[in-house]
């Protein structure tokens, strides 16, 4: 037991006495063991109060509805992520928790709330076990079956995934940061959820976005994650408008020699079987692939979007004709080679991304030792010269020629969410 240290009754013995509505102040000093709370209150931790596991079970489990826990360290849960070891468990019992300016560490989850409704989890930092691979670590925040909660101003790094949130309805997540995870935000069977004004960076997928619907995804940052910015994965009627995107490069460090492999380009957006969303506003900047839609994922509504140097614009591997635009609206493209003669901001000349070239490449890669033979030069022309002969694909027909001032404005408030978080850190 370290120095100064006491054993966890004391305390629980305060929390079993407590009346309900009580507010049990923590003081400073480190309390060894597993605490449980059975009756709505309050534990409000001082400068240097810990509640410290010691390798065993839940740091802290709640049963009680109408439980505060603020300003505390809670770390060092058992690392059994089969039992969800967590800093703080909470049952479904334990509605309307409110988990608030808190520290956890080394903890298997940081965070289990199972089934629990309306809970509040805001300005907590939550961090991994240094130690473990990513796998080997639960995730920092968990909502499972949860309703009506509010997940705001969060930083997590070092856990597996940031936030992950299964079957759970009618939840807020907002203002949060993550870094150094495997996802920073992970959707799976939810509904009717927001997404809203978050920050990922460094991660290996950003936003991982699969089998959920109704879903509002607004204003999110993604810095320099791997492999993904957004992933959509059977995601159907929802809205992803106003993020940016930016950096999402290939993981070349999960690659044996660190060198390319087909398939493995980083995806500012990767859309995959998901159909009848929005997508607009959004900022796709400086990725591998702008955006890569396969697997049917088709009736999406695309427009008013930004896509700025990106080496590849757009992958679609598809043999349908998508067209882009809205009520005379496309997209920007960085690379766009018309005019706008009239000078009314829409390219005069449709833009089209892929053609048969394109395709061949995507399918034979080993075909790109070709890329400057006659052969392949010559397939272009015909194209050009017989359209009868180029693929279906991606088509906008009303390319705007200067990012649209949603984007903008999108992209400006990334650089000052960058600017202050870099400073925060």
């Amino acid at each position: 037991m370290p120095a100064f240290a006491q054993p966890m009754h004391t305390l629980q013995q305060r929390v079993d006495a407590a009346a309900a509505g009580a507010v049990i102040e923590v003081p400073a000093g480190t309390y060894i063991g597993n605490l449980v709370i059975t009756r709505a209150l309050t534990l409000k931790g001082a400068g240097g109060a810990v509640l410290d596991g010691d390798g065993s079970g839940d740091v802290i489990r709640v049963r009680a509805p109408g439980v505060t826990i603020r300003g505390l360290t809670i770390r060092n849960s058992g690392k059994n992520l089969t039992d969800m070891n967590a800093g703080i468990f909470a049952e479904k019992s334990a509605g309307n928790l409110r988990v608030i300016d808190n520290r956890f560490d080394n903890n298997a989850f940081g965070l289990w709330l199972d089934g629990c409704r309306a809970p509040e989890v805001i300005d907590n930092r939550v961090q991994g076990a240094p130690q473990l691979r990513s796998q080997d670590n639960g995730n920092g925040i968990h909502l499972f079956a949860v309703h009506d909660g509010l997940v705001r101003g969060n930083r997590i790094s070092g856990t597996r995934d940031g936030i992950y949130i299964d079957t759970s309805q009618y939840n807020r997540l907002e203002g949060n940061y993550m870094q150094d995870l495997r996802y920073g935000i992970h959707y799976m069977y939810s509904y009717n959820n927001e997404v809203i004004g978050n920050h990922t960076r460094n991660t290996r997928t950003g936003y991982a976005l699969m089998q959920s619907k109704h879903l509002e995804v607004r204003g999110n940052v993604s810095e320099n994650d791997l492999n993904y910015g957004i992933l959509m994965n059977y995601i159907v009627d929802s809205r992803i408008s106003g993020n940016h995107v930016k950096g999402t490069r290939t993981g070349r460090a999960f690659v044996t020699g660190g060198d390319d492999i087909a398939g493995a380009d980083g995806k500012a957006l990767f859309i995959y079987n998901a159909q009848y969303n929005q997508i607009t506003g959004n900022v796709l900047e400086d990725a591998d692939i702008g955006i890569h839609l396969t697997a049917g994922s088709e009736n999406n509504a695309i427009h008013s979007n930004a896509f700025i140097r990106n080496r590849v614009q757009v992958k679609y591997v598809a043999t349908r004709e998508q067209e882009w635009s809205d009520g005379g609206r496309g997209n920007y493209w960085s690379d766009y080679l018309g005019w706008d003669m009239n000078a009314d901001g829409i390219g005069d000349r449709p833009y089209e991304p892929n053609d048969a070239v394109d395709k061949l490449l995507w399918r034979y890669p080993m075909a790109r030792v070709l890329m400057s033979s006659p052969a392949i030069e010559t397939l272009r022309w015909v194209q050009r010269q017989f359209p009868v002969f180029k693929p279906q694909g991606v088509r906008d027909s009303h390319p705007l020629m200067r990012p649209p001032e949603d984007a903008r404005t999108g992209a400006a408030t990334t650089q000052r969410t960058q600017r202050r978080k870099g400073a925060e850190t």
